[in-house]
């Protein structure tokens, strides 16, 4: 059966923290801070690491750094369309240049010329074949003539007024669109760009650096482990038949291995389930022999102390 291996765990814990099988009435556990993991957001090689293990760092420090090659030249991309985004929206909604309005205008005032000529011939290529002095292959030539220049007079005043009009709303707004989707993909380049730098989220101390100067390293992958500078907690083992007495709120009397002197404490969090999972037949000597992980907040007092010093919960009190 599982409970069998109970008391070869309360052995344990008493070999750990100094205790034996009589303290009953007593919980044990250590220090504990808040531990933040910052993992990387790509798959490449570490080309720096600033801080050593064991440094105290500030918000926003750089911890690791990852290469950029690959990335810079991605973002460089997003940015070079949306520059590209930015002339077209531009000339848009500058119009055309007056240089080629000019030049539309003079256009249309020689297909005007033209067709002035055009229809000069035509008429008269018509007095010609009504004195017989011209064959109706001559009259149909000019009719031609005359219809093509008045058809070039007609697309040469349209160019014209499309530049002078400028573009259409519709076109605009386009444009506009384009423009927002292309600094909106720069805007995430950059932050993909600026995540390859791995930053010290919150004030603490730098518990560790799995990885080493020059090693490739996985997406999500671990590469910074810190311990937040805040007041540290006590996460200690609570036995059975005090668990009904704590609760989150509960004030308690600390006692802190090299700490002289005791401290209150106020229980924030207690386990639901024991640190293993007991079978139902369980006898009332095999129960009391359960514990609960709970954790207690430490006064301001303790904020110097580091992580994995012993404590004490004395339980008579409760």
């Amino acid at each position: 059966m599982r409970f069998k291996y109970i008391p070869l765990f309360f052995g344990l814990l008493a070999t750990v923290f100094g205790c034996t099988d009589t303290e009953e009435d007593t919980a044990f556990g250590i220090l504990e801070r808040d531990r933040v993991t910052l993992l990387a957001t790509a798959n490449e090689v570490i080309t720096a690491l600033p801080v050593h293990e064991g440094a105290r760092v500030k918000e926003g420090d750089v911890l690791v750094e990852l290469d950029k090659t690959k990335q810079l030249a991605t973002f460089n991309k997003a940015k070079a369309v949306e520059q590209q985004a930015q002339v077209y929206l531009q000339k848009l909604l500058n119009g055309e240049r007056i240089e080629d309005i000019e030049a539309a205008r003079a256009t249309l005032d020689s297909a005007k010329a033209t067709a002035t000529e055009a229809l000069l011939q035509l008429k008269r290529a018509q007095e010609l074949v009504a004195k017989s002095l011209a064959s109706q292959v001559e009259l149909d030539n000019a009719v031609v003539a005359n219809d093509s220049a008045q058809a070039a007079v007609v697309v040469a005043q349209q160019s014209l007024k499309k530049l002078v009009s400028g573009s259409r709303i519709e076109d605009i707004e386009q444009a506009q669109e384009s423009l927002k989707v292309a600094q909106q993909a720069v805007a995430f380049e950059q932050k993909v760009l600026a995540d390859l730098t791995v930053r010290a989220s919150r004030d603490g101390i730098l518990d560790s650096l799995p990885h080493n100067l020059g090693e490739r390293i996985n997406e999500h992958a671990v590469v910074a482990i810190l311990q937040a500078n805040t007041t540290p907690y006590a996460r200690v083992y609570v036995p059975e038949p005090y668990k009904a007495k704590i609760a989150p709120g509960k004030k308690v009397t600390v006692i802190i291995d090299g700490v002289q002197g005791e401290v209150t404490g106020m229980v924030r969090w207690v386990s639901v389930e024991p640190a293993f999972t007991p079978y139902r037949s369980m006898s009332e000597s095999d129960r009391s022999r359960l514990v609960y992980l709970t954790e207690i907040d430490l006064p301001q007092s303790t904020q110097s102390l580091p992580a994995g010093i012993p404590v004490q919960v004395k339980l008579t009190a409760l």
